[in-house]
């Protein structure tokens, strides 16, 4: 396969400033995508979206004829005046998503990006509608719903991305389902990038995503959604994302909850004195740790124990946290029951208690 570059690449940021700027450009990694992509670029043909477009794709070494197939789409799509930017490199292991990414933005000239994977579709007004949200949020991550397919794939997760509100994306940031804004919808600003990036380029099993995301928050930056569906994602099981493991995630849930949260906090509950709650607190630093004063449940076995001793602890004697009734409880909380999982009794008893998100307890599962 001709791996050279197209006459129409620019490699460096200053070239790609050489041309004319764009309003939006389609940032798009692609690897062994070409059973995708005629509906993914048949779908960035059809945007309604009245400023100017590119689309820039980087190729992370497919071995199968995803490059030839964009080329096809590239007559159609200058048409339109959707300009096309491909390049790609041909090594024997692909590098990643987060190097992909970055090299596809290197080469592109809008002032705003939106993210797109080549295994999904997006609807014709995704980038119209948030290119508006963006240029009214400049220093945001913006997101939209997603439709999932096959439907009924990852449900409880679709569910989350759709129905949490605009507080919460602010708040939900530590749970275990990772950007509240997921990464197949993202769009914001060169700028925004600029200051927050670039993607980290460690390649397979690094979470990329969750790490822009996070140093995001860390620059100050915000959160908002799109309240439409915008997008089909796609759920299959050769998707990035399944190269993550959950200890990775875990970790840096942990080390950013510390950071954002409990420095802020002299003492604190959690919600949960079985395997969840227990291996949270063994996660904690040992400053952290001295401040649970407590765990809280509602399995009156555990909570008839009276206490649960920290037992790997090197501490004499062994550190041991009293485990008392939830209705016992007092502010501030960590959560480490799993959300939309109890029929909605958790929820109930949390509002029983009168608490408020963000500033009396954080959801952390």
């Amino acid at each position: 396969m001709d791996m050279n570059p197209p006459k129409r690449l620019r490699t460096t940021d200053n070239d790609a400033e050489d041309r004319r700027t764009v309003d939006v450009s389609v940032v798009m990694p692609m690897y062994n995508a070409s059973c995708w992509l005629d509906e993914c670029l048949q779908a960035i043909l059809h945007q309604d979206f009245a400023g100017t477009m590119e689309l820039s794709v980087f190729d992370d070494a497919s071995t199968d004829d995803s490059r030839n197939v964009v080329e096809r789409w590239r007559e159609r799509l200058e048409a339109r005046g959707i300009s096309v930017v491909v390049s790609g490199h041909s090594a024997a292991q692909p590098r990643g998503v987060g190097y992909a990414k970055n090299k596809a933005i290197s080469q592109s000239c809008g002032q705003y990006f939106c993210f797109q994977d080549a295994d999904d579709v997006m609807l014709p007004q995704r980038v119209r509608l948030q290119y508006e949200t963006s240029t009214l949020h400049p220093n945001s991550l913006i997101g939209c719903k997603v439709q999932r397919v096959p439907e009924g794939s990852t449900e409880r997760y679709t569910r989350w991305i759709n129905t949490i509100t605009q507080d919460q994306l602010i708040t939900q940031v530590y749970t275990s389902h990772g950007p509240t804004v997921v990464m197949p919808t993202w769009f914001c600003s060169r700028n925004w990038y600029l200051k927050v990036g670039p993607f980290d380029e460690r390649g397979k099993g690094v979470p990329e995503d969750l790490l822009f995301f996070y140093q995001s928050l860390r620059q100050g930056g915000g959160v908002a959604r799109v309240d439409q569906c915008l997008l089909v994602y796609r759920y299959h099981e050769k998707a990035t994302t399944h190269s993550v493991t959950e200890e990775t995630i875990w970790k840096l849930r942990v080390d950013f909850l510390q950071e954002r949260v409990l420095t802020q906090w002299e003492s604190f509950t959690i919600w949960n004195a079985g395997k969840q709650g227990r291996k949270l607190y063994r996660s904690l630093s040992p400053t952290n740790q001295k401040k649970v004063k407590a765990f809280c449940d509602v399995d009156d076995n555990k909570i008839h124990k009276g206490f649960y001793t920290y037992e790997e602890s090197k501490q004499r004697p062994k550190p041991k946290i009293p485990v008392v009734h939830y209705k016992d409880t007092s502010a501030p909380v960590i959560i480490c029951v799993k959300l939309d999982m109890t029929g909605g009794v958790l929820e109930e008893n949390l509002n029983s208690l009168q608490l408020k998100e963000g500033m009396d307890y954080y959801h952390f599962n």
